[in-house]
């Protein structure tokens, strides 16, 4: 008897729902951080916030951060396979810019959560926990707070295009013809893309400051991938 999972496809298959899975708790919590967690603390007492900063943000943060691990370990599983199966063109045809365009803004997102977003939180938690021993406040955990603020809207701007892109790949089909430019629409989304990290490395939210301003964004940028995409191919 043959079993369905134990197969090449099942095993792809199993992939993409640990994909999903993790996919799911990571950019959940990180909605959670942006459209309500943000707002909430600006209203309480310093008093609140700071046994929450103790001990709620911590606990949220460990789920944030393995569920971007597990997402970006499955995905980039999952991209090797496909990449070994369909060969060199993976990367010139519609399904495959689509697919890495996703896979592009995921991987810069998950470096922020490691490298930006949770060394900086550490800084921040570990000041608020000095504070309420009655120690001194970490100087440099103000910025470092700014700066995991500005990485966490810039990868809530990123998620957009991102889930709108992974979705599009197997379900929105752009046509290609022989005039379509591979080359040049990735060079022109490196730029984009690079420029907007870069930023989200200087710690400068612009309009992402405010939840409206960055679900904005976020959707423009969409518009401005699609739009490279169809003109280019």
């Amino acid at each position: 008897m043959d079993i369905a999972l134990f197969s090449t496809d099942g095993f792809m298959f199993l992939l993409r729902w640990l994909h999903y899975f993790f996919g799911i708790i990571w950019i959940g919590i990180l909605y959670y951080f942006n459209f309500i967690q943000g707002s909430f603390f600006s209203e309480i007492e310093a008093s609140v916030k700071s046994v929450a900063t103790q001990k709620l943000v911590p606990r949220a943060l460990w789920w944030f951060r393995w569920g971007a691990m597990g997402t970006f370990l499955t995905g980039l599983a999952y991209l090797s396979i496909r990449a070994q199966q369909i060969g060199p063109i993976f990367y010139e045809i519609p399904w495959g810019v689509s697919i890495l365009l996703g896979a592009l803004l995921g991987t810069l997102m998950w470096f922020n959560v490691w490298f930006v977003i949770w060394p900086a939180q550490k800084v921040v938690i570990q000041s608020a926990t000095q504070v309420a021993q009655g120690g001194q406040a970490i100087p440099e955990a103000a910025s470092r707070g700014a700066r995991a603020t500005c990485a966490s809207r810039t990868n809530t701007l990123f998620s957009i295009p991102l889930l709108f892109y992974m979705g599009g790949a197997s379900h929105l089909a752009i046509g290609v013809d022989e005039t379509s430019n591979f080359n040049l629409l990735w060079m022109v989304l490196f730029v984009i893309v690079g420029a907007i990290e870069f930023n989200a490395l200087k710690g400068k939210p612009g309009p992402m400051a405010s939840v409206r301003g960055v679900i904005t964004s976020g959707f423009l940028l969409t518009a401005v991938f699609y739009a490279c995409m169809e003109f280019f191919l």
